[in-house]
């Protein structure tokens, strides 16, 4: 291609500092190194960690280094590969992953978890393997949102955190398969296990949770109940598959008491999918005593728990999920094959679309409960 080795220049939405609007600016993105690929970004979901890192940095959210390029969720084409790449090729269509799968270390070969650690660190810190970004903007280093970056046009990720996929996929979609989507979904097919005719309890029906609720859905439960303020979102639920919709609002008492009520005993799986230390105690009290499971889903860094330690003793497990335990390069693509096949719903989760430049507005409808791509 024309920009092969080349500096690109496009537009990007920057964070210059925490609590502030996102600006779109001119930024430079500079040729992938080796074991980079630098990846046309066609397609962007709005996550609601995005949002949590802007506004809520050293609340719940851990310091990240300003400024920096959000977004991780999203879909497009390879433009350029650096030296040594093999897994992909300029022109494939792929997602870009937060989570690495180098497929050699361990973790990748363990079964019991998905949890590479390849780039990690520095990932997290928002450079690449050689300590630096890939992305510029007025002369000065712009950082990358775990290692992603995809509120820009253009951005260069790691070999070992990209998902070639078919060709025929359609990247406004399969991009909510980049974070929200699998994480729910995995939440509770592959961290619960939620098995046939089981009773469930998904507390928070954002896109995490209408994916756990799916998940539930896929395994058969006979009862799944979703639990929300925002009311709103209760006609999407059952769309997904929830059986019952319940409003902490509506109560006097706390909410885990009613569904243990409702339930005769409480659930046998509850998927967490707020990110907030007081609803994951509610939801492990929900469930029911002897072989109840609770599936934290949901995302905080800081914060912490505090539990009954007979809630566990009585025989619970409780439990977490990264990125829904899919090991995410190798898994991925299979996810997609569902949703091409109609195993997996997509297009339900969205509920608006905007450019690039509405990036801000985007962040309000966020906020009141909408999924939004860009």
């Amino acid at each position: 291609m024309a920009t092969d080795g080349k500096v690109i220049t496009c537009k990007a939405a920057v964070a210059w500092e925490p609590g502030k609007p996102l600006c779109i600016e001119e930024v430079e993105v500079a040729p992938p190194k080796a074991h980079e690929v630098r990846i046309k970004v066609v397609a962007t979901g709005v996550c609601h960690t995005d949002w949590e890192y802007l506004f809520e940095t050293g609340k719940g959210m851990k310091f990240r280094p300003f400024p920096l390029v959000l977004g991780h969720e999203a879909a497009g084409i390879v433009e350029s590969i650096g030296p040594e790449v093999t897994r992909v090729s300029p022109g494939d269509k792929v997602i870009p992953l937060f989570l690495p799968y180098c497929g050699e270390c361990e973790r990748c070969l363990s079964p019991k978890t998905n949890h590479c650690k390849k780039n990690w660190t520095n990932m997290q810190a928002g450079v690449l393997a050689d300590g630096t970004s890939r992305i510029s903007c007025k002369g000065q280093q712009v950082y990358q949102f775990l290692g992603v970056s995809s509120f820009s046009q253009y951005t260069v990720v790691p070999d070992t955190s990209v998902a070639k996929i078919r060709s025929d996929a359609p990247l406004d979609k399969v991009c909510l398969l980049g974070c929200g989507v699998s994480t729910g979904y995995g939440a509770a097919i592959n961290a619960g296990k939620v098995e046939k005719d089981s009773s469930c309890a998904v507390f928070g029906l954002g896109a995490v949770g209408l994916a756990a609720v799916m998940g539930c859905k896929v395994a058969i439960a006979r009862r799944i109940i979703g639990v929300d303020i925002n009311p709103d979102k209760f006609e999407k639920a059952r769309q997904f598959g929830a059986t019952d919709c319940i409003n902490p609002r509506d109560y006097s008492k706390p909410i885990q008491e009613v569904v243990v009520e409702m339930t005769g005993g409480g659930v046998d799986y509850a998927l967490e999918c707020v990110g907030s230390p007081a609803i994951m105690n509610a939801a492990l009290e929900s469930t029911r005593d002897a072989w109840g499971t609770c599936v934290i889903a949901g995302w905080t860094e800081t914060e912490t728990m505090s539990i009954s330690v007979e809630k566990l003793l009585m025989g619970r497990t409780l439990k977490g999920t990264y990125f829904g335990g899919w090991k995410s390069v190798k898994d991925v693509p299979k996810l997609v094959d569902d949703y091409m096949n109609h195993k997996l719903k997509l297009d339900e989760f969205i509920t608006e679309k905007l450019p690039l430049v509405q990036i801000n507005k985007a962040f309000d409808l966020l906020k009141s409960g909408k999924r939004t791509l860009l």
